[in-house]
C-alpha cells in the first residue's frame, strides 16, 4: 500500500488530530509566542506520555509563563518544581535551559540546521523532528517508536529513524498538512489497535498489514 492511501485512511478512520496542541489564546492574552510551548513541549515528552507533559505545562502557565524566555531567566530548581509531573525532571530542567538559550530568538527555529539542532545538548532525532516540523514549519517527518512498530508490522519495514524518515519523506507530497497529520495518526492507530501486544482481530486495517489477517 502506498504511503499517501495510508494518510487517507488514517484521516477517514480518525479525522485531523490537530496536533500539536497549542493554547492559542493563552498565548494571545500573554503576548508569548506560541512556538514556544512546542519547543517547551517537545522537550518534557521525552520518555513520558502526553498527559504528564500536560500537567507540566498547566504549571508553567498557572505558576510562572508558558515561554521560553521564562526558561530561560527563571530559577533552576523553581523550574525543576514546576516540570516534575513530566518525569525526569533534574534532566529535563537543564536540558530545557539549553535549548532557551539556543532558541533566543524563537524565529531561529525558522532557519536552524537539523544537524546544528542536533548538536544542542538534549535534543535527539525525534525531539529535533518535532521542533522543526510543528515550531518551523518545516518539511521533516517525526519518527517515534509507534511509528517504528506499526511500519515493521503493517509494510515489513524494520528501519532504523533515518531510514523510516527517508522513507516517509521519499513517498509522501510536500506538505506540511500531511507531515503533521500522519505522524499524529500514526500514534492514534498504534495506541488504539497496534499496540505492544497487537489487537489485530479488531483492526480496521488488518486486511492490508502482513504481520495479520482478518482472522487473527
Amino acid at each position: 500500500m502506498k504511503l499517501e492511501r495510508l494518510y487517507y485512511l488514517f484521516l477517514e478512520l480518525y479525522g485531523p488530530q490537530g496536533w500539536w496542541p497549542v493554547d492559542v489564546e493563552y498565548h494571545l492574552s500573554r503576548g508569548t509566542d506560541p512556538r514556544d510551548e512546542v519547543i517547551i513541549g517537545a522537550v518534557l515528552t521525552q520518555n513520558t506520555s502526553w498527559k504528564n507533559v500536560e500537567k507540566a505545562l498547566e504549571n508553567l502557565k498557572r505558576e510562572g509563563e508558558l515561554s521560553l524566555s521564562f526558561v530561560r531567566w527563571s530559577n533552576e530548581e523553581k523550574l525543576k518544581e514546576l516540570i516534575k509531573p513530566a518525569g525526569f525532571y533534574n534532566l529535563k530542567a537543564t536540558r530545557l535551559k539549553h535549548v532557551a538559550e539556543f532558541f533566543n530568538p524563537t524565529e531561529r527555529v525558522c532557519w536552524v540546521e537539523r544537524d546544528e539542532l542536533l548538536r544542542v545538548e538534549g535534543i535527539g532525532r525525534e525531539t529535533a523532528d518535532a521542533i522543526l516540523l510543528y515550531a518551523g514549519n518545516r518539511l521533516s517527518f517525526v519518527i517515534d517508536k509507534y511509528t517504528q512498530r506499526f511500519m515493521k508490522r503493517f509494510m515489513g519495514i524494520d528501519g532504523n529513524y533515518e531510514k523510516l524518515r527517508l522513507f516517509f519523506q521519499s513517498n509522501l507530497p510536500e506538505d506540511l498538512q500531511v507531515y503533521k497529520e500522519f505522524h499524529a495518526l500514526i500514534d492514534e492507530h498504534a495506541k488504539r489497535f497496534c499496540r505492544s501486544t497487537p489487537l489485530c482481530g479488531e483492526c480496521p486495517l488488518n486486511s492490508f498489514c502482513l504481520s495479520a489477517s482478518p482472522s487473527s
